[in-house]
């Protein structure tokens, strides 16, 4: 394939994996890093080329895709990888790290003469395992043709929002989008939760809204993990959206809005992540409206 090029992964959590699998599904050839190797291993079954160093993972890539846990994740792994790091190589930074953390991360890639691109995605595992994912992506528009390639294997559409990858604008647009996503989540555990209090059939709530304007297929989901006790493995682990809620409240901050239920959000997740759900779905929030010796027994 005229496109075929050489990415290195760095960070094969549930998002990282998916990409790894896909760009090698696309035909590319695959260089993968996590800091647990043993979490990596599995990709070698789809072709993936799992290494020990995140220099030996970027050694010859033309792509470099960073999906870690945040700006400070990223910012250390890329400087490991800095003695493999090719000049003029592009480096696809879709970690949700956050706007302050962006200014960095470009400093960084322009210390290694990378072409820079802010590229968050919306999606969770399922959408990321079908390489069904929208990409949220900024950076210059001369290199963007290096990187296309990339963004077709991992997801089904590409929203450009900028040229300047540093200015972040496709992280401020994700981070709008997951203050939506985070705020419906914990709705929808409060809404369980109530129901579960007041004794309420959930299904007669679900009824009641059933194809009006109340209604949300998203709602109905992440209900279903509760109800249905499927919160593990996670399509998007609590402990990160607890990370996100908090860049979201602190963007606001900077920028003179308050975000009461972002704050709200936030703390739900960190009260169920002390019970112990922090690496179940994000659902699991359900629990931070009840004392932990009763939060299981049942929903």
């Amino acid at each position: 394939m005229n496109d075929q090029l050489t990415v290195a992964v760095l960070g094969t959590g549930i998002m990282g994996a998916a990409m790894a699998r896909n760009l090698s599904r696309a035909g590319h050839t695959v260089r993968a890093w996590n800091r647990t190797r043993a979490k990596a291993e599995p990709l070698t079954a789809d072709g993936v080329q799992v290494v020990d160093t995140p220099a030996e993972a970027v050694r010859g890539a033309g792509v470099v895709l960073t999906m870690l846990h945040d700006g400070p994740a990223a910012l250390a792994v890329i400087r490991q990888a800095g003695p493999g790091l090719a000049p003029g190589a592009a480096w696809v930074q879709s970690t949700t790290a956050g706007i302050e953390a962006l200014g960095e991360l470009a400093d960084c890639a322009r210390e290694y003469g990378l072409a820079f691109f802010d590229a968050p995605v919306l999606g969770t595992r399922e959408p990321a395992e079908a390489g069904q994912l929208t990409v949220l992506a900024a950076g210059p528009a001369g290199a963007r043709g290096s990187v296309q390639p990339v963004f077709d294997a991992i997801g089904v559409r590409t929203v450009w929002t900028g040229e300047d990858g540093a200015a972040g604008s496709a992280t401020r647009l994700k981070l709008v989008a997951n203050n939506w996503v985070l705020t419906a989540t914990n709705a929808a555990g409060e809404v369980l939760a109530l129901a579960k209090g007041l004794g309420v059939d959930p299904q007669s709530f679900f009824d009641l809204i059933a194809g009006g304007p109340l209604d949300l297929g998203y709602l109905r989901a992440k209900a279903a993990l509760v109800l249905e006790d499927r919160l593990s493995p996670p399509s998007f682990a609590l402990d990160t959206a607890e990370k996100d809620a908090r860049l979201i409240i602190e963007a606001g901050q900077r920028h003179g809005v308050r975000l009461d239920l972002a704050a709200a959000g936030a703390e739900r997740f960190r009260r169920a992540a002390a019970q112990g759900h922090g690496a179940e779905d994000m659902a699991a929030a359900y629990y931070a409206s009840f004392e932990e010796e009763t939060a299981r027994d049942g929903a």
